[in-house]
């Protein structure tokens, strides 16, 4: 069984066209995107790391890692942002593989293969987050990097990134998240470690609707990162 919501995956196709609008209904991701790619850049060196992007969607997360130094491939179930994804890294000469799939069916070819895993923002739009995790494990070699973000599950982040984000500030399109998909951060960590991998940090992710601004710290009450290394 694909561990797929097809209506997500139908949710995200339908935005394809919007992923390099930095006004558009991605723009929180554009504001967020050099922050991530800068946090995995400071834990490790990407100079020609084996690196693959779960969820990549547009491709916005790859090509920052691409800029970097890395060997991208990026993987996403929704057709349409792959297709937007390949048409921008070609128009911008960037050469990155570019693959419609979930990363389950990419397990049974390339498991233990790639250096580094980063699946952003995309744990809370899958029915098992947990499994998602394990595969994420699995695809890495012996001490590879895993990187994943996602979203608390509190009244406060129910607030902040349902009501306020989509309701009141209009900055991601009515629908994007379902608080029942939210993932406390004990949950996730208990994740990563039943995968096998060592949880080395887990920061807080900040992002002000108003100014647009964003930074990381140690507040785990809303988005988080967290980072760790397979056993």
């Amino acid at each position: 069984m694909e561990n797929i919501d097809k209506q997500e995956v139908k949710k995200f196709a339908d935005l394809a066209k919007e992923w390099w609008n930095e006004k558009g209904d991605f723009k929180p991701l554009h504001v967020i995107n050099p922050l991530r790619a800068n946090y995995i850049k400071e834990k490790t060196d990407l100079t020609n790391k084996n690196i693959l992007d779960v969820g990549c969607g547009g491709g916005l997360l790859s090509e920052a890692l691409y800029d970097l130094g890395g060997v991208v491939t990026g993987i996403d179930a929704a057709g349409p942002g792959i297709e937007v994804a390949k048409i921008h890294a070609k128009k911008n000469n960037k050469n990155i593989s570019y693959f419609e799939k979930t990363a389950e069916v990419l397990n049974k070819e390339k498991s233990g293969t790639f250096d580094i895993v980063t699946c952003l923002e995309v744990l809370e739009h899958v029915p098992d987050p947990e499994n998602l995790v394990k595969t994420c494990t699995e695809l890495l070699k012996p001490g590879g990097l895993l990187f994943l973000s996602t979203i608390n599950k509190n009244p406060r982040s129910w607030i902040t990134a349902i009501v306020g984000a989509e309701y009141i500030f209009n900055i991601l399109p009515k629908g994007t998240h379902e608080f029942k998909k939210f993932i406390k951060p004990s949950e996730l960590a208990c994740y990563v470690r039943n995968a096998n991998a060592e949880l080395i940090e887990t920061k807080g992710m900040f992002y002000n609707p108003i100014t647009h601004k964003a930074n990381l710290n140690n507040d785990l009450g809303v988005n988080y990162l967290m980072y760790a290394r397979k056993i």
